[in-house]
């Protein structure tokens, strides 16, 4: 038996190139599975419910998926619709979709599996004891659960029940990266652990391969192994790529925990078996006793202005740990004063970022003792509304570009701002609220399936 997967992109809207897609659908895969989110832009796109690439990309990428789908008659998955895999970005690829099949003149059945969460289901489990943190996560209590917008990252199940009934195009929301490749071949009887350890390979297109870019992977999955390899002729595979990637976003480079079970790749072995291919065996899945479905929460904690600069006087950068901390009490008293006791102080947060001193890695910066001679600032402030973050901002941006600095007589003047005015507002700010998993009855529960017949 031999399953061939082809991942055209680590995510929908990233890119791949034609000639690339060409080449995978010459070799004839029985699937076409594609990721197209993450939370790795930080919580906006989960609590705003927008999409991190643009309409117009996504639509180019699923323009040529979904002719290439056609023209094998195979499944297209497509999963985390929207980056965050909300309803609404699952709605938004599906109108996508249905665009691009009345102007290419294609019919399909659709598969659309929607992964927000019931806040009444949510406080249920939670107060049964069926929901548990992961490491690290913030605590929770039943009002966590009602003021986030929360998706449920499904399994294989919900994939597969869509497969199985009827779907030729599945777009599904929230989903684990590497169960959109799995599905299929996990319910075409393949090895689990070689399919759970191909679909950990592949989820992320061409990112393990040399050089890394927006491109695909093709897997060959057979009875004892699988063998993979780049769509770009130009790229190539080595066994150290391919088994370097079962760490990316994993704390364990051996076990991947997916909601099912444990993938363990400790007896993985990786050979090259020509320049651009590399061949997989040895990992073993191990089903877990409970099943569960990783919980992703973020809500709404305020509007954002900002405010960026440049410092290039030592003077001045030797003295600002001891201004910054002054200069935020006197903010905070500034805003008692200037909005007569209407705005709570503790309400706003301000906050001073410094790059080339501390901004990335804080106190655990190796080189953070060294002498600086440039620093770029990055002043935030947070608020309940919009209008008075903008206004807390311009008195800080103002009163920070004059630090009082003790070696110099009169006005000093201490950061540079590039724009004018220095002020930006970057809108509604957004928070993770949740890094737990939640045990349901069964894999299918959280998730509801609506298909339909789209036809020129």
């Amino acid at each position: 038996m031999e399953i061939r997967i082809l991942a055209p992109t680590g995510a929908l809207g990233a890119g791949f190139r034609v000639e690339s897609l060409q080449r995978g659908v010459a070799m004839r895969p029985h699937v076409i599975a594609c990721d197209a989110g993450s939370t790795d832009s930080g919580p906006y796109y989960l609590g705003a419910g927008q999409p991190k690439l643009s309409r117009e990309a996504v639509g180019r990428d699923l323009r040529l998926l979904l002719k290439a789908r056609d023209a094998l008659d195979v499944p297209l998955i497509i999963g985390s619709c929207g980056t965050s895999g909300r309803d609404v970005g699952v709605d938004l690829v599906a109108d996508l979709a249905r665009e691009i099949a009345e102007q290419e003149n294609l019919s399909f059945s659709l598969g659309r599996i929607y992964a927000d969460q019931d806040a009444g289901y949510l406080v249920d489990r939670y107060e049964q004891g069926r929901i548990r943190p992961l490491d690290p996560a913030p605590p929770i209590d039943a009002d966590t659960l009602t003021d986030s917008h929360v998706v449920g990252m499904m399994g294989v199940e919900p994939i597969q029940r869509a497969l199985s009934d009827g779907a030729q195009v599945v777009l599904a929301g929230r989903a684990s990266d590497t169960a959109l490749f799995a599905a299929l071949p996990h319910a075409m009887g393949a090895d689990p652990g070689l399919t759970w350890h191909a679909a950990k390979t592949v989820e992320c297109g061409a990112a393990c391969a040399i050089p890394p870019s927006a491109d695909g992977l093709f897997v060959r999955l057979r009875e004892d192994h699988f063998d993979v390899e780049p769509l770009d002729a130009s790229s190539r595979l080595t066994p150290h790529s391919v088994a370097a990637h079962t760490l990316y976003e994993n704390a364990n480079p051996y076990l991947i925990t997916e909601p099912s079970g444990v993938l363990d790749t400790t007896q993985a072995t990786y050979t090259a078996i020509d320049e651009r291919t590399v061949r997989v065996t040895g990992a073993k899945y191990v089903p877990s006793d409970t099943y569960t479905i990783k919980l992703e929460g973020s809500r709404l904690v305020g509007y954002q202005t900002i405010a960026i600069g440049g410092i290039r006087d030592r003077v001045v950068i030797d003295q600002l740990p001891a201004l910054l901390a002054k200069a935020k009490e006197y903010f905070q008293a500034k805003v008692r004063d200037v909005f007569d006791g209407r705005v709570d102080p503790d309400d706003v947060d301000i906050d001073y970022r410094l790059y080339g001193r501390d901004a990335v890695l804080g106190a655990n910066d190796p080189d953070r003792d060294q002498p600086v001679h440039e620093l770029g600032v990055l002043i935030t402030v947070t608020a309940p509304t919009q209008a008075l973050a903008h206004a807390i901002a311009t008195f800080v941006a103002h009163s920070s570009s004059h630090l009082p600095i003790p070696q110099y007589e009169g006005l000093a003047s201490t950061i540079a701002y590039p724009f004018s005015p220095p002020e930006t507002d970057r809108g509604p700010v957004y928070e993770f609220t949740l890094n737990h998993v939640v045990e349901p009855a069964d894999p299918h529960e959280m998730f509801r399936t609506v298909h339909e017949e789209v036809k020129p």
